[in-house]
This record gives C-alpha cells, sequence and structure tokens, in this order.
C-alpha cells in the first residue's frame, strides 16, 4: 500500500474516531466471505461501519482520541465496527453473530472513552434499543394525562348514570 493511500486510511478512520460514540474490535480469522459478507450487510442496515483495518494504521488512527486504549487489543487479523449514533444496535448485532459464527470473537469495545470488557459487551447488549427506550419514556410521560383524562370523562359519565337511575326511580 503506497504512502499516500495509508495516510488516507488514517486520516478517514481518525476523523471517523473523533465522531464515534463506540467501536468494536473483533477477530475474524476463519470466516468465510459469505459470512463475512452477511454481518457486514447486517450491521450496514444498523447503521454501523464495519472495516478491516491494518492494526498499525489503526492505531495511529486512534492516537489522542478516546479509542487509544483499545491499542493492546489490535494485534492479529482485527475489524473494526464504529457506531456513531446508538451504541446497543452494534453490541446486539456482533454478540449475536458471535453466538452463531465459530471463527468470530469479540477482543474489546470501547464506549464514550471507557474500555468494555467481555461481560460489559453482553450487558450492552441485553439493554432496550433507543427507540425501545424512548417509547418506554413517552409512555411513562403519558400516563398521568392519560389517566387525568380518564378521570375527567369519568365525572360526566357517572352524573349520567345517577340521573338516569333517578329517572327509572319515578318511572317505576
Amino acid at each position: 500500500m503506497a504512502a499516500k493511500t495509508k495516510a488516507q486510511v488514517v486520516e478517514e478512520f481518525s476523523a471517523k474516531l473523533t465522531t464515534a460514540k463506540a467501536a468494536f474490535l473483533a477477530d475474524y480469522r476463519g470466516m468465510d466471505v459469505e459470512e463475512a459478507n452477511a454481518l457486514r450487510n447486517k450491521l450496514r442496515v444498523a447503521g454501523i461501519e464495519y472495516s478491516v483495518v491494518k492494526n498499525t494504521l489503526l492505531r495511529l488512527a486512534a492516537k489522542d482520541t478516546s479509542f487509544e486504549c483499545l491499542g493492546e487489543y489490535m494485534t492479529g487479523p482485527t475489524a473494526i465496527a464504529i457506531a456513531q449514533d446508538d451504541p446497543v444496535a452494534p453490541a446486539k448485532a456482533l454478540t449475536e453473530f458471535a453466538k452463531t459464527s465459530k471463527f468470530f470473537e469479540l477482543k474489546a469495545a470501547v464506549l464514550e472513552g471507557n474500555l468494555l470488557s467481555d461481560a460489559d459487551i453482553k450487558n450492552l447488549a441485553d439493554l432496550p434499543s433507543r427507540e425501545e427506550l424512548l417509547a418506554k419514556v413517552l409512555g411513562s410521560i403519558n400516563a398521568p394525562v392519560s389517566n387525568f383524562v380518564g378521570v375527567l370523562a369519568a365525572v360526566p359519565r357517572s352524573l349520567v348514570q345517577v340521573l338516569g337511575a333517578i329517572r327509572d326511580q319515578k318511572e317505576a
């Protein structure tokens, strides 16, 4: 690879890592092309970039970023998944893929500057997605309003029922 190309790769990954919320390193040794493409497609749908990059170039790109702590895990064949928005989606997709593939193994991850262990990555994958959490929050915010409307509607309904009972009593 030419020096100019290497410099472009380092610059490109450095820019991506500077704005990323999370990055996941994985060992893909032994995976065939079909498996790799299936993983790429799955991650692309979730809005996650998955790339195979040389360790030395990735170390240079991670320098002076919150992902520099991943340097010790950049050995052997390394693939990186970069999440710009939701860190839960790649954690779910990658841990699910790691369960089904005997060759794919997560090495480490960084979430907003914090190095995550395997257990931390699995815990992150068990969290609900951002959309699910937002739906729960909106449901919690909406519940008191819905209950208040129900109480207000019950007052006239009760009055109508009482008046109906009085009418029935007078008719009898």
